[in-house]
C-alpha cells in the first residue's frame, strides 16, 4: 500500500505550503502596517513643518500629498491581502480535512496488513 503513504506525504506537503503562504501573506500584512505607519509619522512631520493641515490648502506640502496617496495604497493593499489571508485560512482547514483522510485511511490499510500477516503467520506454523 505504498500509494496510501505517497498519499499521505503529498497531503503532507500540501498543508505545509498553505501554512507557509499563511505566514507570508502575515508578514507582507505587518510590513505594510509598518511602512504605513512611517508615512502616517512623516505626513504629521511635514504638515507640522509647513504649518499646514489642510489637503485642499494651495501650499499644501507635495511631499506629504504623496506620502498620503502611498499610504492609502498601502492600506487597500493590506486590506486585500487580508482578503486573501481569508481565503489561505479556510484553503488549509480544507488541506488538513484532506490530509486527516488520508491518514485515517493509511492507519486502516496498516491495520489490515498487521491482521493479514499476522493471520498468515499462524495458520503456517
Amino acid at each position: 500500500m505504498k500509494s496510501r503513504e505517497n498519499l499521505v506525504r503529498l497531503k503532507q506537503f500540501q498543508v505545509n505550503e498553505k501554512r507557509r503562504q499563511l505566514l507570508q501573506l502575515d508578514m507582507m500584512i505587518a510590513e505594510f502596517e509598518r511602512m504605513a505607519a512611517e508615512l502616517e509619522a512623516q505626513i504629521v512631520a511635514e504638515e507640522k513643518k509647513a504649518g499646514i493641515t489642510d489637503i485642499n490648502h494651495f501650499a499644501y506640502p507635495t511631499f506629504a500629498k504623496a506620502a498620503r496617496l502611498r499610504r492609502d495604497n498601502l492600506r487597500n493593499s493590506q486590506s486585500d491581502l487580508a482578503q486573501q489571508r481569508t481565503m489561505a485560512e479556510s484553503l488549509l482547514g480544507e488541506a488538513e480535512a484532506e490530509l486527516s483522510k488520508a491518514e485515517m485511511l493509511e492507519s486502516r490499510d496498516s491495520k489490515i496488513r498487521d491482521t493479514e500477516v499476522g493471520g498468515r503467520s499462524a495458520m503456517i506454523g
